[in-house]
Formats: structure tokens, sequence, C-alpha cells
């Protein structure tokens, strides 16, 4: 028959706290509405939101530094402009140049 480890097993799989407690368990980590993937899902999205977070406040940093010197100095602010807006004096052309060479291996 059973060995009296297996009764005590039984014993406590028996007694109403044990259930209780089991339910209660089973009921957090999978059906409540903060279940364990849940909860997994929001740290990682806590975590995707945080890089996001340090990316746009290094990206404020460079353009209030940019918007510094643009203030400041008319050199970089004309350089800025050529460079970035592709503005150019009254008198001059100005002539892009793009590259559209294909490699051999893309060609073939």
């Amino acid at each position: 028959m059973l060995t009296t480890k297996q009764q005590n097993f039984l014993a406590v799989l028996k007694n109403k706290y044990t259930i209780t407690i089991l339910f209660l368990l089973t009921w957090l980590l999978f059906f409540d509405r903060y279940d364990f993937v849940t909860q997994y899902n929001t740290v990682k999205e806590l975590k995707h939101l945080e890089e996001e977070r340090q990316y746009y406040l290094t990206e404020i940093g460079k353009n209030e530094n940019d918007l510094k010197h643009l203030i400041e100095d008319p050199v970089y602010l004309e350089t800025f402009a050529r460079e970035k807006y592709l503005m150019k004096k009254a008198n001059e052309d100005v002539f892009i140049i793009l590259d559209n060479r294909v490699s051999s291996k893309t060609a073939e």
C-alpha cells in the first residue's frame, strides 16, 4: 500500500490551507490581471522606454550644443547652413554629386 511518506504527502495535499494557498498562487501567477507574463512584458517595455529616453536626452544635448554654436559663431552658422540645407550665396552654384556605383557582386 502507501508508505508513511506518501500518506503524509496526501494528508498535506488534502489540507484546506494547502489547497487554498496552491489555488491562490496559481491564480496570481496565471489568471490575475497582473500575472507573471504581464509583469515580464511590462518590465521589458520599461527597459525599452528607458533606452529611448536616454537616446532622446542625448539628442537634446546635441541640439542644444548646435544651437549654442549657431547663435555665437557666424562661421559655424554658414557652414551648418551650407552642409545641412544646401544653401548658397547669390553668385555661386551648388553641385550635388551622388555616388551610384554598383559593386560587381550585386551586378551579377
